[in-house]
């Protein structure tokens, strides 16, 4: 019998050191698999291509591609299945790899061996800890009206009674389905990429991966999280997400296109009303109570601003 064949893509934004890190730590991590790693350069233009192949030339297993374009996460991962296997072979299996993620040497393995082992499953996702080993929130519930509106609040009692709508999983322990993944550390396998296709290219940033989740169950695929694949992840590195001091339009643009793809017009309507109004909520009790941390600058108006100017244009565009 064949072993299989992973094909493994860690996408690079002018992060050329913390890509190739994350390469060499997958290269260790892929020891005894079959397979190789593509890096896909997003377009960087700053030479972090020319010092990728140069830095890996001597590499086995890892070739450097250019996507000619930086259309974002999913583009960029795309491109990498385009390139595919040098050899012109399909993968049995895509490995999605953060650019700042290190997979601990049995990772790739737990997950190739948790799918392999699992016919119903047809993605799987790492436990990711941060460089401390503390255990980050990475298991999701797909999003929802009472969902947005519980995440909003963030009230205690009434988060409790809405437990079952919250969007973040507590920390799990146990290797079980969850609806879907953060796309750190993920695994597809190449039969729910050839039913359902690649990411949605129309999403630069934030979403794809819940929307691939969500294309994999609509078709019947369920998704795991692998609790004994263990991968640090340091986070933000390429998208300056902790620093931001304003949510960027391109978040909210990812939102609304998810909504409106995957449920319609009128439910991305309910869900930001319902995310106003627990706001709203969230507000008086912590005025009350006088804690809790407020969210962030000017995030309510941004949000329902650009829901506004969007339904007056039904061509969104969502690139930056």
């Amino acid at each position: 019998m064949t072993a299989p064949r992973v094909l493994t893509i860690v996408l690079n934004w002018r992060t050329p050191e913390m890509t190739l890190k994350a390469a060499a730590a997958a290269q260790r991590a892929m020891t005894g698999i079959a397979g190789e790693i593509v890096i896909v350069d997003n377009a960087s233009g700053d030479g972090s291509f020319e010092k990728m192949q140069a830095e890996t030339a001597g590499w086995e297993r890892v070739h450097v591609v250019q996507s000619g374009r930086n259309g974002g996460f999913g583009a960029g991962n795309n491109a990498g299945m385009r390139a595919g296997l040098s050899d012109g072979t399909r993968p049995d299996y895509t490995y999605i790899l953060n650019s700042d993620a290190f997979p601990a040497e049995g990772a790739i393995a737990a997950l190739l061996t948790h799918l392999e082992a699992t016919p119903k499953a047809g993605l799987a996702g790492s436990q990711i800890h941060g460089r401390d080993g503390a255990p980050h929130v990475t298991c999701f519930r797909f999003p929802s009206i009472l969902g947005e509106f519980e995440g909003a609040a963030r009230i205690g009692p009434l988060s409790r009674l809405l437990r079952r709508h919250a969007v973040p999983l507590p920390i799990l322990e146990q290797t079980q389905p969850v609806d879907w993944l953060a796309g750190a550390s993920l695994m597809i396998r190449q039969a729910v990429l050839d039913e359902i296709g690649g990411f949605d290219e129309t999403f630069f940033l934030y979403f794809e991966e819940t929307d691939l989740c969500l294309r994999a169950a609509r078709a019947g695929w369920q998704t795991h999280y692998v609790a004994d694949s263990h991968v640090e992840h340091i986070g933000s590195v390429s998208t300056g997400m902790k620093g931001w001091d304003r949510v960027p339009d391109y978040w909210f643009a990812s939102r609304r296109h998810y909504f409106v793809k995957n449920h319609g017009r009128a439910y991305l309507g309910a869900v930001t009303l319902a995310h106003v109004l627990g706001a709203g909520a969230g507000a008086i009790w912590r005025l009350i109570r006088r804690k809790g941390a407020p969210p962030p600058p000017h995030f309510l108006r941004d949000l329902v601003q650009g829901d506004l100017r969007a339904a007056l244009n039904l061509h969104e565009r969502i690139k930056p």
